[in-house]
């Protein structure tokens, strides 16, 4: 199961934004864009742009999330939500030696899959360890014959041999990300990956995250999800179908 904290977010948010849309919609400086904003007068502004459409001022606000118990292939479809930004535990410096992953639901619901499964990880960590020690005494070797001490060779040779050793990991392998998104690309990344037709793990991943920015800006969040809450299906053909179970699921009436 995948863990996903709040680890920072934009001091006051919701007020951060409104003080943009102030600046936009009337005369105040920049000295006094901040003043008189009461919690209901931010909220005001923020149902405003939202009503309207203007989305620019939600930019302003940003949060910071760390993930963790996560696999390579959430990450390779996380990456793709491009105005964001992505620090992630590399494999080229961290060995996975008795690495984790995660197993799929529907793989851990049928034993003989499971036990399928666990064989192929069990598989890829032999080969891993084997391919990283074949690497590193050639490279430890090669090392020494250019005159580098035997500490030096030997942390270099590792990380040289983990670096084409992880070629032979699956898209199961764990990993764990810091991961930034402004308001905006949030609710973008909500409409997508609450979804019902999202991956489960990326869907898993992004229920998570909006429950947590829900507490620190609920406004900003308050229509945020797969975008059936907000009106019909865009999916066409593609749709799951199942609108009226997931408003229900997301606590949205009728």
């Amino acid at each position: 199961m995948a863990k996903v904290t709040l680890l920072a977010y934009t001091p006051e948010p919701e007020k951060t934004v409104a003080a943009a849309a102030k600046l936009c919609y009337s005369p105040s400086s920049i000295d006094t864009v901040m003043e008189g904003l009461t919690e209901e007068k931010t909220s005001s502004f923020v149902h405003m742009l939202a009503e309207i459409g203007h989305e620019s001022p939600i930019e302003h606000a940003s949060f910071t999330f760390g993930l963790e118990g996560v696999s390579r292939s959430l990450l390779a479809q996380i990456t793709r939500h491009r105005i964001a930004s992505y620090s992630v535990q590399s494999q080229r410096y961290v060995a996975e030696h008795s690495f984790e992953y995660v197993v799929p639901p529907e793989i851990e619901a049928i034993p003989q899959a499971r036990e399928e499964f666990l064989a192929a990880m069990e598989e890829d960590q032999r080969h891993y360890e084997r391919l990283t020690a074949l690497l590193q005494e050639k490279h430890k070797a090669r090392l020494l014959q250019e005159g580098k001490p035997e500490k030096e060779a030997e942390r270099a040779a590792q990380k040289q041999a983990i670096e084409d050793a992880r070629f032979v990991l699956p898209n199961a392998c764990a990993t764990k990300l810091v991961c930034t998104f402004n308001a905006r690309s949030l609710l973008n990344f909500f409409s997508h990956r609450c979804c019902n037709r999202a991956q489960w793990e990326i869907r898993d991943v992004a229920c998570q995250m909006l429950a947590l920015v829900k507490e620190a800006a609920p406004h900003i969040f308050e229509k945020a999800g797969p975008p059936c809450l907000r009106g019909g299906c865009p999916e066409g053909k593609m749709s799951c179908g199942k609108a009226a179970e997931v408003r229900r699921r997301f606590g949205v009436t009728p």
